[in-house]
């Protein structure tokens, strides 16, 4: 399954590693110096047009991790995540 994070990115939902709320994770030292560090490498994503409330960490090919800043709520990523759930 997909996960829609905003600005026509889709990513598949077995790649996510974590969603973050970003207003409350941005107080501590070591995710300021994660995302500097990603931002630095040339790793983070800003799909936001304004002020990003969540960023998510997913696995990808070429890189060790990429990080996807957006302006969707962490709520509104796992309702998203959860809704598009199949039962087999």
């Amino acid at each position: 399954m997909y996960l829609h994070l905003g600005q026509n990115e889709i990513i598949d939902k077995r790649q996510v590693i974590g969603i973050f709320d970003l207003d409350k994770c941005s107080y501590e030292k070591r995710t300021r110096e994660y995302l500097a560090k990603a931002e630095k490498e040339g790793v983070v994503l800003d799909l936001s047009s304004d002020l990003p409330r969540s960023f998510i960490v997913c696995d990808h090919p070429y890189h060790r991790q990429i990080v996807y800043l957006s302006s969707l709520s962490p709520g509104t990523m796992q309702r998203r995540a959860e809704a598009s759930k199949l039962d087999l």
